[in-house]
Order: structure tokens, then sequence, then C-alpha cells
């Protein structure tokens, strides 16, 4: 067995090839794209033996990830913040990289990511276009009401978008070249609608035949389109083995410094997909408002304040409904409220 490390850059794959003793026998680069892949399989092909790689998680990976895979490779994608600690370096240099990602693959110490099939990639690609486009059109209505805020221009329709807000903007006077960005971010505004609306009848139309998407729509605060990004991000449920994995991959949970008597809880992870946060916490915004969820949310809410207190609260109905989640994928059953803890029930 070969043993291969790959650092990926824009433009080079530097490439470490060791044997299992760990002696170099190709230190070479290679173009990151179709034709340069496929040659540096065939020279590789030349040593006569199947090839173990590790590549760090990065744009670009995947593609390395498939065209070696289609080569006969086995190739794993490795945590980069995992590498930097399993390996701290004085001196870093690509071709250094890929020596340390060979070794890591030699000694079997790779910390390999999940990496989703197509289908899942496709599903993920969808609803996060879908986010893309509201991003854009949000921005574009927030310059348009700063343009009127800077010229004193009052706006009296509850949505200045709407039938109302349009006729307004009509009759709104502002000196050019405001009124020509005007103009032109209402028109972007109108064609991002149209596209916003286009992906969500597609999700709306695929999310009907995905074995998670009803089941989800039980749960309080997720409607189709974050039942379908939550589906999308998770992916497979059966690689998280206890509800606690799940939450831990959507980076909801806080940081834990310990150190003998000494435990101090700091900002939240974030490790894991943001869209999948993102999708949780707008399900937890909704879902604070049902009674299985309102009253530990009210009552975190009192207990830390005006300031952090609604922060808190939400994130904490997020990792609720994340456990719930989890039950209800493994379970194939819809959302059923948690049961009191058995010392409520005893008082």
């Amino acid at each position: 067995m070969l043993y291969a490390g790959l650092d990926l850059s824009r433009h080079r794959l530097d490439v470490h090839v060791m044997n299992q003793a760990g002696q170099p026998l190709l230190v070479t680069a290679a173009p990151p794209d179709a034709d340069g892949l496929r040659g540096l399989a065939r020279q590789v092909a030349g040593l006569g033996q199947p090839v173990a790689a590790a590549i760090e998680s990065m744009n670009g990976a995947r593609f390395v990830h498939d065209q070696l895979e289609f080569a006969g490779w086995q190739v794993a994608i490795a945590d980069a913040q995992k590498v930097k600690g399993l390996a701290p370096l004085a001196c870093k240099t690509d071709r250094i990289d890929a020596w340390v990602l060979a070794e890591l693959s030699r000694r079997d110490l790779v910390p390999e990511i999940w990496l989703p099939t197509p289908g899942v990639r496709a599903e993920r690609e969808r609803a996060r276009f879908r986010l893309h486009l509201v991003r854009h059109r949000t921005a574009l209505k927030n310059r348009v009401h700063a343009t009127l805020l800077a010229f004193g221009k009052p706006c009296g329709a509850s949505d200045l978008f709407g039938a109302g807000g349009r006729r307004l903007l009509d009759r709104l006077e502002v000196p050019a070249p405001w009124a020509g960005t005007l103009a032109a971010a209402v028109q972007l505004i109108d064609d991002l609608d149209e596209r916003v609306a286009g992906c969500e009848r597609e999700l709306r139309r695929l999310g009907a035949d995905h074995p998670y998407v009803p089941l989800l729509m039980t749960a309080p605060g997720i409607a189709w389109v974050l039942g379908y990004t939550i589906a999308a991000e998770v992916g497979d449920i059966g690689r998280f083995p206890s509800p606690k994995k799940l939450c831990g991959y959507t980076g909801l949970c806080p940081r834990v410094y310990q150190s003998g008597d000494r435990d101090h809880r700091g900002p939240l992870a974030k490790n894991g997909p943001k869209y999948l946060r993102w999708a949780l916490i707008e399900a937890a915004t909704h879902a604070v408002r049902h009674p299985c969820y309102r009253d530990h949310y009210q009552a975190t809410r009192r207990r830390l304040g005006k300031q952090r207190g609604p922060r808190v609260a939400r994130v904490e109905v997020a990792r609720k409904l994340a456990e719930a989640i989890w039950y209800m994928l493994t379970r194939q059953q819809p959302f059923v409220p948690a049961r009191p803890p058995a010392k409520a029930l005893v008082a």
C-alpha cells in the first residue's frame, strides 16, 4: 500500500507519496484540473501498488477526491483544524503539509470528515442557492430604505415593496443619480422575487418526496423550506449515534475550557454547516411560541436579562429542536413533546 498526502492550492496540487516504511517514493506537483489529476494517477500507477490518500477539506477538495477515486485511489478528506492540532509545525510550506497528510494516512490518524453523496450535495445546493438569493434581495431592500432615509423621505407603507409601497416610491422625488439606483434596485428585487419563487416551487416539489421533510414539518417552527434545508444539511441521520452528536454537529454548543476545578464555557463552537445553524435558529424563533418551549424560553430570558437573555434562550431552543429532530428521524415518527423530568412529576 502507498500513502499519499495532497496539499491543494489555487493553481497547484502538491503531492507526497511514501511506502509502508515511510520512505518517500514521489514528491511532485500537478495542476488541480481533470487532465492534471489523470496524469498524476498514471504517474503513481507506475509504482504498482494501491494508494490511500488524504487531502484537507477546502474548496475544490471534493473535485480532487472524486477524480482520484475514479482512478482507483482511496481518498479521505481531513478536517483542516484537527490536522493542525495533530501536527503543529514550526515551518509550514505546501510540501511539508503534503508530507504531514501522507504520514497521517500511513499511521491511520487522518481526522476524516463525512463526505455527502452527490444527491445530498444537490439538495444542499438548491437550499443554499435560495438563501443566497434571499440575502441579495434583503440587501437591495435595505439599500432602498437607506436611500430614502438619507433624503428625509417618509415611509408610510407597512410594506414598501408591496402595492401601496410601490405607489409611494413612484410619487417620491429623489435627485439623480439616486433616482436611477432606486429604479434599478426595484427591478432587481422584482427579478429576485421571481427567482426565489421558482426555487421555492422546486423545493416544495422535491420536499414532498423526501423521507425526512414531512416528519420535520411536524416540529414547531419548521415549515417546508426550513424542513428541506435541515434535511439536506443533516444528510444521513444514521451517522449520528446520539442526539448529543447531532447537537455538536450543529455548532450550537458552547466551547468548553476545563482544567482542574476550573470549568469555563466560551462562545458557540460554530463547527459544522452554517446553513444548518441558520435553519435551526430560524425555526427556534418561531418555536418559542409553542407551549412545549414557551415556558423554558421565557424563564431563561428573564434569568439572563434583556440583553443576553433572548439570544441565549433562542439557542437553547434550537438545541432542543436538534435533539427532537434526531429522535424523529431515527425513529421515523412525527414530533412529540418531551416528557417533563421525573423530579417535576414527583413535585
